[in-house]
């Protein structure tokens, strides 16, 4: 009699599914995941739905740092070797499930199963390098590229089978905040790229192609 093969670790399967130290929550639109000052004691994983991260000055000034969307970790600062207070905001823009993993649980299958470490080391290298062009777009772009690059960003502009896509709905204001301008400014360039035919814009934004000639022009 033959023994059995050990059944092999899935990290699609574990991110997909309950079990000890993780459930799924569903948050409405502008519920948070977490709040700035909260205790960093869980990791989440967005199944679906987009959600956003921002920070809160000492003078209460508020600024988005970046846009979440399927696929990605949130809170990631939970797993620290000290656990400490969470540095951001998570708020769902629209309605979001997640998978919210207790941090004890987060170390442990990170240590034990090499292939969910390997996904999560490639998520972290992936948002590391967001940051870094996040910067360079903040240092030596204008804002009007600046704003065409968030906007095909958040249209996930490249995703095989998905070349033009509705975005969630977003403030002007929120994106003025995310690339360093006034409100004024984003209503110029949005009303620019629509008469371009760059963008559809009535409510929900959809977003073409064609607004990479931005980005590309100098």
């Amino acid at each position: 009699m033959s023994e059995q093969e050990p059944i092999r670790f899935d990290p699609a399967s574990f991110l997909a599914s309950t079990g000890l130290g993780r459930r799924v929550v569903r948050l409405k639109p502008k519920q948070t995941f977490f709040s700035q000052g909260n205790p960093a004691d869980a990791i989440f994983y967005l199944q679906k739905g987009r959600a956003k991260l921002t920070v809160v000055s000492k003078n209460g000034r508020e600024a988005t740092i970046t846009l979440l969307g399927s696929g990605d970790f949130v809170g990631e600062e939970s797993i620290a070797a000290i656990a400490g207070l969470r540095m951001a905001s998570a708020t769902a823009i629209t309605t979001c499930t997640a998978l919210k993993i207790e941090r004890q649980e987060m170390i442990r299958v990170m240590h034990e199963e090499h292939s969910f470490s390997d996904l999560f080391l490639a998520f972290l290298l992936a948002r590391s390098m967001r940051t870094q062009a996040d910067l360079v777009d903040q240092l030596f772009n204008s804002s009007e590229k600046r704003l065409a690059r968030i906007l095909l960003l958040m249209a996930e502009f490249g995703k095989p089978g998905e070349p033009e896509t509705l975005i969630p709905k977003i403030t002007q204001e929120t994106l003025a905040e995310m690339i360093g301008t006034t409100r004024s400014r984003v209503s110029f360039f949005m009303n620019r790229f629509r008469k371009l035919g760059f963008i559809e814009y009535n409510g929900r934004i959809q977003v073409h192609k064609s607004l990479l000639n931005v980005i590309l022009h100098d």
